[in-house]
């Protein structure tokens, strides 16, 4: 039996992707799972029939992560739900994982495109995890999910890889700050992965796949559950040592 039965997860952008991978590798692990979603209810929906098919619980609640002002709303939804869903008025895990990207040369990059992507990568990330603070049990975990273009560069990615490093910076001083209470605080740094993020280009473009796939070690482009994994084992008994950390999750990309 899994050393983590009846812990809870939230994470955010939970619907599809990586965040829905996330979400079905933890709850494999024997925890439950409370997912946000954007605009995707429907797909959101499913994920929680794949958890339950799995023996396990999972919720889902709307949320838009560029939106600060919605989130007192939210911690409150969370609390309802923790109480009517299991009982409980706090939860073990928060996966900070809901974002976007933009593919913009610097020269081009907008002022409105500019703040899309900090508000919903960095302050999204820090206001977020501070409302949700008090309901994340002292001993919990709190996992941001950021990206391999904080240590190498590709043109067009500066704002989004400015935000994923200011995000990675945040996690250090979460680690220090919330020490006292037990929680540990890491980074997880996918590389480039076949999903749907910025119009499925990895996963369906075929020369860029290739290319890609050139440059990673293991010679071929990541999937999803290759990132899901990842984070399920980075919530386990197993790694609670590892702390303030920047875990890349890139097959060894442009090493």
């Amino acid at each position: 039996m899994s050393t983590q039965q009846g812990k809870i997860a939230l994470i955010t952008g939970g619907s599809r992707g990586l965040g829905k991978e996330m979400a079905i590798n933890i709850a494999a692990k024997g925890n439950d799972v409370l997912l946000t979603y954007n605009s995707k209810k429907e797909e959101a929906e499913a994920v929680v029939a794949s958890i339950e098919k799995q023996g396990r619980k999972a919720v889902t609640l709307q949320l838009d992560v560029s939106d600060t002002k919605s989130f007192a709303a939210f911690a409150e939804a969370v609390k309802q739900t923790l109480k009517q869903k299991w009982n409980r008025n706090n939860f073990d895990f928060l996966v900070n994982n809901a974002g976007f990207g933009i593919y913009a040369p610097f020269v081009q990059t907008t002022e409105e495109q500019f703040d899309q992507v900090v508000n919903v990568q960095f302050k999204g990330t820090f206001f977020l995890t501070q409302t949700l603070l008090p309901l994340i049990v002292n001993g919990g975990r709190i996992i941001n999910i950021s990206t391999g273009l904080t240590r190498f560069s590709h043109p067009g990615n500066s704002a989004y890889g400015a935000a994923m490093g200011a995000k990675e910076v945040l996690t250090r001083y979460l680690a220090v700050e919330l020490g006292e209470r037990g929680i540990v605080v890491n980074t997880v740094a996918p590389g480039a992965i076949a999903t749907d993020f910025e119009g499925g280009v990895v996963r369906d473009n075929k020369e860029v796949n290739q290319w890609v796939a050139s440059q990673i070690a293991l010679g071929r482009v990541g999937q999803p559950e290759d990132i899901g994994g990842a984070v399920a084992a980075l919530l386990s008994e197993e790694t609670r040592w590892v702390n303030g950390q920047r875990i890349e999750v890139s097959g060894g990309m442009n090493l």
